[in-house]
């Protein structure tokens, strides 16, 4: 009896994996990984559209930019996933039409970030405004949707470390999918049958908590520093590659490595110290950009007036400020009768 309470009282300090991440509606399948990074881009968006306004920016701006950013940053994601872990999709046995499937999961932030900076360059062309300033308006919104995205890992019981006594230690079950034995990740736990290593250390969850505190961090420092010139968003990216630097060498799924170390690790390295040169020179750029820099040069401004009135609104003022012998005669030729015309 005293071992199954012992044995009992282990299994509740632990955190207890989904039974399943994919549900069905008839034919339609509803995956939590999806749900989960649409969830991040719209809570992305609503923040960096209030941030943007916030910075004397046009409203509706980031919507327009989201536009080309959010597609663009799909595919270059899924780009860097497949080149980065091709040793999944290509070889004997693999089958290539697999890279196509998004919905699996498998996106590489850096690779969303690099094509979506293209999306959201051609954006901003359009709209003549800058794209570092754009970019700092994004960038806790985008950590921030990074932290979501990873509870989407935790319904695919993906990206765990290695086994762990830890309280919150994460138990992961075997998954079974009747219609293919070997795919694991549109299965159902059935039992909660444990997998050899569980529990294992919940690294997903590890990277959700650092993300918030570095969305925390960026938006301080932007606060009470009042930065500018993309140092924002070179803030965000030396904050989540610290962390992330971390965290990928708890990491026991399957990855290609360099040197010893899993390429993810070097990219954290090499992402880390460019943000910093870039966050040191970029100061040098000055304060802020200017609130009328950041308005689309085809909206109107709210405050812009008229040539007309602003005409008047000058002659108003001269004779305001003029003697009242001026204003009083200025006053006489306004009401006085006028001339009758000689040639009628």
């Amino acid at each position: 009896m005293a071992d199954v309470n012992t044995a009992s009282a282990a299994f509740l300090a632990t955190i207890p994996s989904p039974d399943q991440g994919v549900w069905h509606i008839g034919p339609v399948p509803i995956r939590a990984y999806a749900l989960c990074i649409i969830a991040g881009i719209i809570v992305a968006i609503w923040l960096g559209e209030r941030r943007w306004v916030n910075r004397g920016g046009t409203k509706g701006t980031v919507i327009d930019v989201a536009v080309f950013a959010v597609p663009f940053g799909l595919v270059g994601g899924r780009l860097y996933h497949v080149i980065t872990d091709n040793q999944l999709y290509f070889g004997e046995g693999k089958n290539p039409l697999d890279a196509l499937k998004i919905w699996d999961g498998g996106l590489g932030i850096w690779g969303a970030i690099a094509l979506g900076a293209v999306g959201a360059l051609i954006a901003c062309r359009r709209r003549g405004i800058p794209l570092p300033a754009m970019a700092d308006a994004l960038a806790p919104g985008i950590v921030i949707a990074q932290a979501i995205g990873r509870i989407g890992n935790y319904f695919n019981q993906e990206l765990y470390g290695a086994h762990t006594d830890l309280p919150w230690g994460l138990e992961i079950y075997q998954r079974y999918n009747p219609a293919n034995p070997d795919d694991f990740l549109n299965g159902v736990a059935l039992g909660h049958v444990p997998l050899p290593d569980s529990p294992v250390h919940p690294t997903f969850l590890y990277e959700l908590i650092w993300n918030l505190g570095v969305a925390l961090l960026v938006i301080w420092a932007d606060k009470k520093f009042r930065l500018g010139h993309g140092r924002v968003f070179a803030l965000y990216v030396a904050g989540y590659t610290a962390g992330r630097f971390w965290i990928e060498m708890m990491r026991t799924d399957t990855a290609n490595h360099i040197l010893g170390l899993r390429v993810n690790v070097w990219t954290s390295i090499l992402l880390f110290a460019a943000a910093i040169v870039y966050f040191v020179l970029a100061a040098k750029r000055g304060p802020r950009e200017a609130p009328e820099t950041l308005w689309s040069k085809d909206v109107p401004r709210e405050d812009d007036a008229s040539p007309a009135a602003a005409s008047a609104e000058e002659t108003h003022a001269e004779v305001a400020a003029a003697p009242d012998t001026v204003r009083d005669s200025a006053a006489d030729k306004a009401t006085e009768d006028p001339k009758p015309d000689p040639e009628k």
